[in-house]
C-alpha cells in the first residue's frame, strides 16, 4: 500500500470519483453514495493532486485529477470501524478489480475500465494510435477541445514512456490533429512538464484532435 497516509474516508472518495468518472458535485456526492468531501479533506486531496475540485455555485465539483487515477491502481483502505461490512465488502471489490477482473476485460488499467468510453475496443488492444485517440475523445468535452498530455498519460500505464512518445509523435503527423505548447507558462504544474512531449525543439503539453 501507498505510504501517503490516506484514511477510509478519503479512499471511498477516490472510489466513487472513479466509478463515476465525470466531475461530481458535492451535494451529488452526498445524496448519491453519503459523502461529504468537507473542507480539510478537501484541501488535503487538491494538496496531494488526487482531485480537482472548482467552485459551483454555493459547492463544489470534484473529479479524479492525474495523480488519482494512478493511485487508484494501488491498494486503497476503505475500512471502517462503524461499518466492517461495508467497508470490507469495498476492500473486496476493488483488491477484485484490480487483481481477478481487470486482467479479463481487454482494459489495461482502472483508468481505460471506467472511462465514460471505449479506450481499447476488444481485439485490437495494441493499436496504440486507437487508443490515442478514443482516450482522447473519453477526455476531450467536445472535438477540438485541448487536452493536456498530463491527463491522457495515466491511460498507459501499460506502454513505456518511449514507446508512447513514438506514438504521440505519429499521431501528430495526422491532418486532424494538433499538438502545442501551452502558452501560459505560469499554469504548469510538475505533471504537466513531465508529461510533455518534446518535439521541434519545443515541450508540447496539449493535444487536440478534430476537424
Amino acid at each position: 500500500m501507498a505510504n501517503d497516509d490516506l484514511t477510509p474516508s478519503d479512499g471511498a472518495i477516490l472510489m466513487a470519483l472513479m466509478a463515476e468518472a465525470r466531475p461530481m458535485l458535492n451535494t451529488e456526492l452526498f445524496e448519491n453514495y453519503g459523502i461529504d468531501v468537507e473542507k480539510s479533506r478537501r484541501e488535503k486531496l487538491n494538496r496531494m493532486q488526487l482531485i480537482h475540485s472548482e467552485r459551483a455555485g454555493r459547492t463544489f465539483r470534484h473529479e479524479l485529477d492525474d495523480k488519482g487515477w494512478v493511485r487508484v491502481q494501488d491498494d486503497l483502505d476503505v475500512s471502517s470501524p462503524k461499518a466492517r461490512a461495508i467497508g470490507g465488502a469495498l476492500s473486496a471489490l476493488h483488491i477484485n478489480l484490480r487483481g481477478r477482473v481487470l486482467p479479463r476485460s481487454g482494459y489495461r488499467n482502472l483508468s481505460e475500465m471506467f472511462a465514460r468510453s471505449d479506450i481499447a475496443p476488444p481485439g485490437q488492444p495494441g493499436n496504440l494510435d486507437l487508443r490515442l485517440r478514443n482516450a482522447y475523445a473519453a477526455l476531450a468535452a467536445e472535438p477540438r477541445a485541448w487536452v493536456a498530455l498530463s491527463r491522457l498519460r495515466p491511460f498507459f500505464g501499460d506502454v513505456s514512456t518511449a514507446e508512447l512518445d513514438d506514438a504521440l509523435r505519429t499521431l501528430s503527423r495526422a491532418t486532424d490533429v494538433n499538438l502545442v505548447p501551452e502558452n501560459n507558462q505560469k499554469v504548469l504544474t510538475d505533471s504537466d512538464r513531465a508529461a510533455a512531449l518534446h518535439i521541434g525543439g519545443q515541450d508540447k503539453h496539449l493535444l487536440a484532435i478534430g476537424v
